[in-house]
Protein backbone atom coordinates (compact mmCIF):
# COMPACT_ATOMS: atom_id res chain seq x y z
CA UNK A 1 0.00 0.00 0.00
CA UNK A 2 1.13 3.31 -1.05
CA UNK A 3 0.77 5.83 1.81
CA UNK A 4 -0.15 9.38 1.27
CA UNK A 5 -2.90 12.12 2.04
CA UNK A 6 -5.52 9.82 0.29
CA UNK A 7 -5.10 7.14 3.04
CA UNK A 8 -6.74 7.01 6.85
CA UNK A 9 -5.18 5.26 9.40
CA UNK A 10 -6.47 4.30 12.87
CA UNK A 11 -3.77 3.83 15.50
CA UNK A 12 -5.16 2.04 18.83
CA UNK A 13 -3.01 2.92 21.77
CA UNK A 14 -2.03 5.73 19.96
CA UNK A 15 -0.77 8.04 22.96
CA UNK A 16 2.38 6.75 24.18
CA UNK A 17 4.59 4.23 23.22
CA UNK A 18 4.73 2.01 20.54
CA UNK A 19 1.11 3.48 19.40
CA UNK A 20 2.60 6.71 19.49
CA UNK A 21 5.70 6.65 17.37
CA UNK A 22 3.90 4.52 14.44
CA UNK A 23 1.07 7.16 14.90
CA UNK A 24 3.97 10.05 14.41
CA UNK A 25 5.66 7.36 11.48
CA UNK A 26 2.29 6.83 9.38
CA UNK A 27 1.78 11.10 9.79
CA UNK A 28 5.25 11.42 8.52
CA UNK A 29 4.53 9.90 5.04
CA UNK A 30 1.21 12.19 4.91
CA UNK A 31 -1.34 9.48 6.21
CA UNK A 32 -4.61 10.79 7.99
CA UNK A 33 -4.07 9.36 11.58
CA UNK A 34 -6.93 8.84 14.18
CA UNK A 35 -5.20 8.24 17.83
CA UNK A 36 -7.74 6.01 19.78
CA UNK A 37 -6.75 6.00 23.84
CA UNK A 38 -8.06 6.34 26.89
CA UNK A 39 -5.54 9.31 28.14
CA UNK A 40 -7.22 12.07 26.71
CA UNK A 41 -4.35 14.64 28.02
CA UNK A 42 -1.44 12.90 26.02
CA UNK A 43 -3.83 11.54 23.13
CA UNK A 44 -4.82 15.07 22.22
CA UNK A 45 -1.27 16.17 22.12
CA UNK A 46 -0.28 13.43 19.78
CA UNK A 47 -3.19 13.88 17.45
CA UNK A 48 -2.68 17.81 17.42
CA UNK A 49 0.80 17.30 17.19
CA UNK A 50 0.67 15.22 14.29
CA UNK A 51 -1.99 16.68 12.47
CA UNK A 52 -4.37 13.79 13.28
CA UNK A 53 -7.46 13.46 15.57
CA UNK A 54 -8.17 11.89 18.95
CA UNK A 55 -10.69 9.54 19.40
CA UNK A 56 -11.03 8.44 23.35
CA UNK A 57 -11.41 4.75 23.27
CA UNK A 58 -11.53 2.10 26.15
CA UNK A 59 -10.99 -1.27 23.48
CA UNK A 60 -13.36 -3.46 26.43
CA UNK A 61 -16.25 -0.65 25.42
CA UNK A 62 -18.50 -1.87 22.65
CA UNK A 63 -20.13 1.18 22.46
CA UNK A 64 -16.67 4.04 23.34
CA UNK A 65 -15.11 1.93 20.11
CA UNK A 66 -18.27 2.62 18.11
CA UNK A 67 -18.42 6.21 18.96
CA UNK A 68 -14.71 6.17 18.33
CA UNK A 69 -14.72 4.54 15.16
CA UNK A 70 -18.01 7.29 13.80
CA UNK A 71 -15.47 10.27 15.26
CA UNK A 72 -12.67 8.89 13.19
CA UNK A 73 -14.91 8.05 10.04
CA UNK A 74 -16.06 11.43 10.36
CA UNK A 75 -12.69 13.64 10.40
CA UNK A 76 -10.77 11.15 8.00
CA UNK A 77 -13.07 8.80 5.99
CA UNK A 78 -13.00 4.99 5.76
CA UNK A 79 -9.36 3.65 7.51
CA UNK A 80 -7.76 1.24 5.33
CA UNK A 81 -5.08 0.79 7.84
CA UNK A 82 -5.54 -0.46 11.59
CA UNK A 83 -2.04 -0.69 13.83
CA UNK A 84 -3.68 -2.46 17.35
CA UNK A 85 -1.05 -0.85 19.91
CA UNK A 86 -3.71 -0.54 22.98
CA UNK A 87 -2.51 -3.60 25.69
CA UNK A 88 -1.05 -4.02 29.10
CA UNK A 89 0.23 -6.73 31.56
CA UNK A 90 0.55 -7.52 35.10
CA UNK A 91 2.54 -10.16 36.81
CA UNK A 92 1.01 -12.85 39.01
CA UNK A 93 2.05 -16.49 39.84
CA UNK A 94 -0.71 -18.71 38.91
CA UNK A 95 -0.44 -20.18 42.51
CA UNK A 96 1.90 -18.81 45.52
CA UNK A 97 3.06 -19.12 48.42
CA UNK A 98 3.79 -15.75 51.20
CA UNK A 99 7.18 -16.79 52.90
CA UNK A 100 6.67 -14.89 55.79
CA UNK A 101 3.21 -16.50 56.82
CA UNK A 102 2.69 -19.65 54.38
CA UNK A 103 -0.48 -18.70 53.21
CA UNK A 104 -1.49 -19.50 49.96
CA UNK A 105 -2.88 -17.95 47.05
CA UNK A 106 -3.75 -18.37 43.37
CA UNK A 107 -4.27 -15.39 40.31
CA UNK A 108 -7.23 -13.60 41.35
CA UNK A 109 -9.47 -14.59 38.11
CA UNK A 110 -10.61 -11.57 37.57
CA UNK A 111 -7.17 -9.95 37.14
CA UNK A 112 -6.50 -12.61 34.71
CA UNK A 113 -10.09 -12.04 32.78
CA UNK A 114 -9.32 -8.34 32.53
CA UNK A 115 -6.10 -8.60 30.43
CA UNK A 116 -7.35 -11.56 28.34
CA UNK A 117 -10.04 -8.17 27.65
CA UNK A 118 -7.73 -5.74 26.64
CA UNK A 119 -5.48 -7.64 24.92
CA UNK A 120 -7.22 -10.16 23.20
CA UNK A 121 -11.00 -9.58 23.02
CA UNK A 122 -10.60 -5.46 22.74
CA UNK A 123 -8.24 -6.03 19.85
CA UNK A 124 -10.33 -8.88 17.96
CA UNK A 125 -13.27 -5.80 18.56
CA UNK A 126 -11.09 -3.40 16.98
CA UNK A 127 -10.09 -5.66 13.88
CA UNK A 128 -13.63 -6.96 13.16
CA UNK A 129 -15.16 -3.11 13.20
CA UNK A 130 -12.33 -2.00 10.60
CA UNK A 131 -12.39 -5.15 8.89
CA UNK A 132 -16.33 -4.40 8.18
CA UNK A 133 -15.19 -0.46 7.54
CA UNK A 134 -13.17 -1.88 4.82
CA UNK A 135 -15.25 -3.72 3.06
CA UNK A 136 -16.89 -1.03 1.54
CA UNK A 137 -13.85 0.40 0.04
CA UNK A 138 -12.90 0.10 -3.71
CA UNK A 139 -9.60 -2.02 -3.86
CA UNK A 140 -6.24 -0.52 -4.94
CA UNK A 141 -3.21 -2.06 -7.18
CA UNK A 142 -2.88 -5.94 -6.55
CA UNK A 143 -7.06 -5.60 -5.38
CA UNK A 144 -5.96 -4.44 -1.51
CA UNK A 145 -8.26 -2.55 0.49
CA UNK A 146 -6.89 -2.12 3.92
CA UNK A 147 -3.84 -4.15 6.37
CA UNK A 148 -4.26 -4.38 9.83
CA UNK A 149 -1.43 -5.03 12.38
CA UNK A 150 -1.40 -6.21 15.74
CA UNK A 151 0.90 -6.06 18.59
CA UNK A 152 1.50 -9.48 20.39
CA UNK A 153 4.69 -10.22 21.70
CA UNK A 154 7.02 -12.76 22.18
CA UNK A 155 5.90 -13.80 25.67
CA UNK A 156 3.21 -15.66 23.22
CA UNK A 157 6.08 -18.22 22.79
CA UNK A 158 8.35 -17.81 25.84
CA UNK A 159 6.29 -16.07 28.28
CA UNK A 160 7.88 -15.49 32.06
CA UNK A 161 7.16 -16.45 35.35
CA UNK A 162 3.97 -14.60 36.46
CA UNK A 163 2.85 -13.87 32.99
CA UNK A 164 0.27 -16.55 32.61
CA UNK A 165 -2.74 -13.72 31.73
CA UNK A 166 -0.26 -11.66 29.41
CA UNK A 167 1.35 -14.77 27.67
CA UNK A 168 -2.21 -16.12 27.10
CA UNK A 169 -3.67 -12.91 25.47
CA UNK A 170 -0.85 -12.48 23.53
CA UNK A 171 -0.71 -16.04 22.58
CA UNK A 172 -4.64 -16.47 21.30
CA UNK A 173 -3.96 -12.85 19.21
CA UNK A 174 -1.53 -14.45 17.82
CA UNK A 175 -2.76 -17.54 16.82
CA UNK A 176 -5.67 -14.90 15.21
CA UNK A 177 -3.48 -13.71 12.68
CA UNK A 178 -3.49 -16.05 10.07
CA UNK A 179 -7.16 -17.56 10.74
CA UNK A 180 -8.20 -13.75 10.60
CA UNK A 181 -5.95 -13.16 7.08
CA UNK A 182 -7.73 -16.39 5.33
CA UNK A 183 -11.17 -14.68 6.37
CA UNK A 184 -10.47 -12.07 4.83
CA UNK A 185 -8.37 -12.89 2.16
CA UNK A 186 -11.48 -12.70 -0.82
CA UNK A 187 -11.91 -8.91 0.31
CA UNK A 188 -8.35 -7.42 -0.22
CA UNK A 189 -7.59 -7.13 3.72
CA UNK A 190 -4.38 -8.49 5.03
CA UNK A 191 -3.52 -9.38 8.60
CA UNK A 192 -0.12 -9.56 10.42
CA UNK A 193 1.29 -9.21 13.59
CA UNK A 194 4.15 -8.18 14.85
CA UNK A 195 5.88 -9.85 18.42
CA UNK A 196 8.53 -7.20 20.60
CA UNK A 197 10.82 -7.88 22.61
CA UNK A 198 11.86 -6.16 25.52
CA UNK A 199 10.79 -2.50 24.73
CA UNK A 200 11.26 0.83 26.27
CA UNK A 201 7.84 1.79 26.74
CA UNK A 202 5.86 3.01 29.41
CA UNK A 203 4.92 0.34 30.64
CA UNK A 204 8.29 -1.19 31.08
CA UNK A 205 9.36 1.86 33.18
CA UNK A 206 7.57 0.68 36.29
CA UNK A 207 10.64 -1.75 36.58
CA UNK A 208 13.68 -0.34 38.45
CA UNK A 209 16.85 0.41 37.02
CA UNK A 210 18.45 -2.87 37.90
CA UNK A 211 15.84 -5.36 36.45
CA UNK A 212 15.86 -2.97 32.97
CA UNK A 213 19.79 -3.85 33.08
CA UNK A 214 19.50 -7.40 33.86
CA UNK A 215 16.71 -7.43 30.86
CA UNK A 216 18.60 -5.59 28.04
CA UNK A 217 21.71 -8.01 29.08
CA UNK A 218 19.79 -10.74 28.04
CA UNK A 219 19.23 -9.43 24.58
CA UNK A 220 21.88 -11.21 22.20
CA UNK A 221 22.17 -8.00 19.61
CA UNK A 222 21.60 -4.69 19.70
CA UNK A 223 22.31 -5.65 23.57
CA UNK A 224 19.95 -3.29 24.46
CA UNK A 225 15.44 -2.60 24.72
CA UNK A 226 13.81 -1.71 21.45
CA UNK A 227 12.89 2.03 20.80
CA UNK A 228 9.57 2.42 19.98
CA UNK A 229 10.85 3.98 16.26
CA UNK A 230 12.19 0.40 15.51
CA UNK A 231 8.37 -0.99 15.96
CA UNK A 232 7.16 2.03 13.49
CA UNK A 233 9.63 1.26 10.88
CA UNK A 234 8.62 -2.58 10.34
CA UNK A 235 4.73 -1.53 10.94
CA UNK A 236 5.00 0.69 8.16
CA UNK A 237 7.34 -2.06 5.96
CA UNK A 238 4.58 -4.53 6.44
CA UNK A 239 1.79 -2.04 5.69
CA UNK A 240 3.74 -1.34 2.57
CA UNK A 241 4.45 -4.67 1.22
CA UNK A 242 1.26 -6.16 -0.12
CA UNK A 243 3.13 -9.55 -0.39
CA UNK A 244 3.40 -9.78 3.33
CA UNK A 245 0.17 -11.84 4.86
CA UNK A 246 -0.86 -13.79 7.39
CA UNK A 247 2.66 -13.76 9.24
CA UNK A 248 3.60 -12.78 13.18
CA UNK A 249 7.37 -11.15 12.88
CA UNK A 250 9.51 -11.40 16.09
CA UNK A 251 11.35 -8.21 17.05
CA UNK A 252 13.47 -9.24 19.81
CA UNK A 253 17.03 -8.65 19.36
CA UNK A 254 17.03 -12.09 18.60
CA UNK A 255 16.27 -12.68 22.51
CA UNK A 256 15.47 -16.23 24.05
CA UNK A 257 14.82 -15.97 27.84
CA UNK A 258 15.24 -18.94 30.32
CA UNK A 259 12.44 -18.67 33.20
CA UNK A 260 13.09 -16.19 35.26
Amino acid sequence: MKLGNDIAAIVTGGASGLGEATARALAAQGVKVAVFDMNADTGEAVAAAIGGVFCQANVTDEAGIDAAFAKARAAHGQERILVNCAGTGNVVKTASRDKTTGETRHFPIDAFDRIVQINLVGTFRCIAKSAQGMLGLPPLEDGERGVIVNTSSIAAHDGQVGQAAYAASKGGLTSLTLTVARDLMNDGIRVNGILPGIFDTPLMSRASEAVKQSLAANVPFPRRFGRPGEFAALALSIIANTYLNGENIRLDGAIRMAPR
